[in-house]
């Protein structure tokens, strides 16, 4: 039975691993320039020498590359925050990682504009870390519990919202309409620098957290019996949320606040391939990408000649989403 159950999640994984390439060669032809499949497959070869590879090359591909990317990073982080608060509503936004990493960059943005921008997704990964680390500081009492964790980062997310918007506010005006297209979410403008400040963090990190999978289906039997069953569970813990701050912050500092897909993508994965961590991460990070590409792709598309950012998009379907789970989990503990 369990060997059937693993060989259909591979399966599930490889198909949705082929969906993202099919939905990445689509991205790349479609666009306000329309690109032949065959010219596209043919330039990613090294063999088109149409005028076709500079936009394919130099403007969406990055910007493909960056989707996929960002997507994947979300995803893992809520994924793995899930698993170690053991709440499904848990996402980057709820420790207040997003939003440490948003302030710090609208900080660097509004205070040190001279400086390059190549800075921004260390930037953001430091202020995830210094976020975190208060929330880690404030919420120790004996160790860590989840419901601590939680409350003392919705007060962080608080403070960092109303910080970002007062340096918004105070910083200088011809910056204002660049940092709020950042901070809606978008990866309209990246290019092959940020891709390179990027695809480190992310190869490294889910791979690392794919050897915590095991600590984390064993964190979900509870507490008590986690460390019954010899779980380091302090420890564990404070590696999982550091993973979970490179990825979230590496992911803002390059495309901005990009809400909820660290909320849907898990779920979508847990009702595909179920609960064991083995295959719920990277189910999850392949599931991210094929999401910020479909946003993405709807964004470039649906109000031509206009850009609408991602962030938009994935908000539209997130809120609601979160809405419906908080009432069947309000449902759920009404009829137990």
């Amino acid at each position: 039975m369990l060997k059937h159950r693993n060989y259909r999640s591979m399966m599930l994984l490889v198909l949705l691993f082929l969906l993202m390439i099919l939905l990445s060669l689509i991205c790349l032809s479609i666009g306000s320039v329309w690109i032949p499949l065959k010219e596209v497959v043919l330039s990613l070869v090294g063999r088109n020498e149409e005028s076709s590879d500079l936009i394919l090359m130099q403007l969406r591909m990055p910007r493909i590359l960056a989707a996929v990317l960002i997507g994947a990073a979300l995803a893992v982080a809520g994924a793995l925050l899930q698993g170690v608060i053991r709440n499904p509503l848990a996402s980057p936004d709820l420790l207040g990682v997003t939003g440490g990493a948003s302030a710090a960059v609208v900080a660097f943005m509004t205070l040190f504009s001279g400086y390059s921008v190549h800075w921004v997704p260390v930037i953001a990964i430091a202020g995830a870390f210094a976020a975190v680390l208060l929330n880690y500081t404030l919420a120790w009492k004996q160790g860590i519990s989840p419901f601590r964790l939680v409350l003392v980062g919705l007060g962080i997310s608080t403070a960092a919202g109303a910080l970002t918007m007062f340096l918004l506010i105070s910083g200088p005006s011809h910056l204002a309409a660049q940092v709020l297209n950042w901070m809606t979410g978008s990866v309209y403008g990246t290019n092959w620098t940020y891709i390179g400040l990027l695809w480190p963090w992310v190869v490294a990190i889910i791979p690392l957290s794919m050897l915590y999978a095991r600590e984390l289906n064993i964190q979900a039997l509870g507490e008590d019996t986690a460390q019954g069953l010899g779980s380091r569970l302090q420890l564990s813990r404070l590696v999982l949320l550091i993973y979970c701050v490179v990825l979230a912050g590496a992911a803002v500092g390059v495309a901005g606040t990009i809400s909820f897909i660290g909320l849907l993508a898990p779920h979508i994965a847990r009702r595909l391939a179920g609960h064991s961590y083995t295959f719920l991460i990277p189910v999850s990070a392949v599931t991210g990408a094929i999401i910020l590409l479909l946003a993405d792709l709807a964004g470039r598309m649906l109000f031509q000649p206009l850009d609408i950012p991602a962030g938009v998009f994935t908000a539209g379907i997130g809120a609601p989403f979160f809405m419906y789970l908080l009432f069947k989990r309000k449902g759920m503990g009404g009829a137990s």
